[in-house]
């Protein structure tokens, strides 16, 4: 997908005949690191131990929204040692041309009922707020035991919905980002650690 779902700034403008295109197999190192490899692990680790402080002596499910979140539920997954499955969920926002609409539709439901359940939604980038409210609401309506949310970044300069996670990785400016699970036009989610794009980076093809 070019433009990723719900990250505001990771969006980008495409269609300039003035920019340079470059092939898709390259991967730029010399893209800044935002966070790396050891922050990330860091964070991450700590996370999992709070999940292990608040639902100790429970089981948890942790629900991936894909595809950002999927390194990173990886890796949370293994941090956190109560009983703990995951399941994944995929949701799209749609509008004119490039620009989301702010309607967001599920493209992939759960596998398993979530009644009764503790389920955290992990996400990689908690942004407008717009799909994470969309499936809090959606999620609510099957009755799980609680619902909280892990995501691994939080832009809130770019909040249009009054949602907050409970579990945050690290707070960052509005700056579009790729590595760790996310992406731009699918690439760069190989990217071991989190790095900034530059603005004048020239498009894929």
């Amino acid at each position: 997908m070019l433009y990723p779902k719900d990250r505001g700034s990771n969006k980008r403008e495409s269609g300039s005949a003035s920019r340079r295109k470059v092939s898709p197999s390259a991967i730029h190192n010399d893209f800044p690191v935002l966070f790396s490899e050891r922050q990330i692990a860091e964070r991450t680790a700590e996370i999992g131990r709070q999940i292990d402080a608040d639902y100790a002596g429970k089981s948890v499910v942790l629900v991936g929204v894909l595809k950002g979140a999927a390194i990173f539920l990886s890796d949370l997954a293994r941090a956190i040692t109560v009983d703990c499955t995951f399941d994944f969920v995929a949701v799209s926002s749609y509008g004119k041309g490039q620009r989301t609409s702010g309607a967001v539709k599920l493209i992939k439901d759960l596998d398993q009922p979530i009644e009764g359940k503790n389920i955290i939604i992990v996400e990689d980038i908690l942004d407008t707020g717009l799909t994470l409210c969309f499936l809090r609401s959606l999620f609510e309506q099957h009755k799980p035991g609680s619902l909280r949310v892990a995501a691994l970044l939080d832009k809130p300069s770019r909040r249009l919905e009054k949602i907050e996670a409970d579990y945050v990785g690290f707070k960052i400016p509005n700056h579009f980002v790729v590595g760790y699970g996310m992406d731009y036009a699918e690439r760069f989610r190989n990217v071991a650690d989190i790095r900034l794009m530059p603005p004048d980076y020239p498009e894929l093809h």
